[in-house]
């Protein structure tokens, strides 16, 4: 069954913007022809309209217009010197939803009127396969139904976890919105590795994707702990716990936690300006 009708207003029609979209569609939270999308870049326009099939425009006032729903998905950077035509824009019963990283949920509200209903939330980039997670919380003057609908939203593209405190945001992109490149890291690692142990590039690539992707799927899927499933492949005088002697010793399980704690510092350098 479709939700209920929204019309809907998507402010930078980027990859994220994309992806949300896509999944919005796919399970009908979204209809096409309720969904405007503005982006001043022209192929990002055309690519909206002949894929989504929906409204385009470079004018992100324009798109806001009569919506009901607006997905803040601009620069942040853009943010401030749009935001007074935006206002003047929005209705003012209007859900904002906001990925704009870096900027919360305060400073979105003064900026657009004072009391604009503001859900922030944070997904990343695999959203756009169905397999994305996005942290999402309201602002001081968003409703329950509003925090309900973008939790459908961001459910779509993947799953989605409720926030109760904003501050958690960073914490969010340290884990999961920069976490696609960690695993990526690793990927290239176990890949490399392979080819030094005699493999060719694409047979060590294609056993390393995998060999994540099921283990993904084992944790998702079966609701056993990670300690719990490593302890399964891990076999007294075995293989796998030689490899694991080895990470342990050179404490990788520090240098993953140091780097997580990193990117939420950097996280709060970057919502101050740093």
């Amino acid at each position: 069954m479709a939700a209920a009708k929204r019309v809907f207003a998507i402010l930078g029609a980027g990859n994220m913007a994309e992806g949300i979209l896509g999944g919005a569609l796919d399970r009908m939270v979204l209809e096409a022809g309720d969904v405007r999308a503005a982006d001043p870049v022209q192929e990002r326009r055309r690519l909206f309209a002949e894929k989504f099939g929906v409204q385009v425009t470079s004018d992100n006032a324009a798109a806001a217009q009569g919506a009901n729903v607006v997905l803040l998905s601009v620069k942040p950077q853009t943010f401030h010197a749009e935001a007074p035509a935006l206002a003047r824009a929005i209705c003012k019963d209007c859900t904002i939803i906001s990925i704009m990283a870096g900027i919360p949920c305060e400073t979105i509200e003064k900026a657009l009127g004072g009391t604009a209903r503001v859900v922030r939330a944070m997904p990343n980039l695999p959203i756009r396969l169905g397999a994305g997670v996005a942290g999402v919380c309201k602002g001081k003057f968003a409703t329950e139904e509003d925090m309900a609908f973008a939790m459908r939203l961001f459910e779509a593209g993947g799953k989605a976890v409720a926030l109760d405190d904003e501050n958690l945001i960073d914490a969010v992109t340290a884990v999961s919105g920069s976490g696609p490149a960690y695993f990526y890291y690793f990927v290239e690692s176990m890949t490399e590795a392979g080819v030094e142990l005699g493999l060719t590039r694409e047979q060590a690539l294609v056993l390393a994707e995998y060999t994540c992707l099921g283990a993904g799927r084992m944790m998702t899927e079966t609701g056993e702990e990670p300690a719990a499933l490593r302890q399964k492949v891990s076999s007294k005088g075995g293989t796998t716990l030689a490899a694991l002697e080895v990470m342990e010793n050179t404490n990788i399980k520090g240098g993953i936690k140091a780097a997580v704690k990193r990117a939420f510092e950097r996280a709060k350098e970057l919502a101050r300006g740093g």
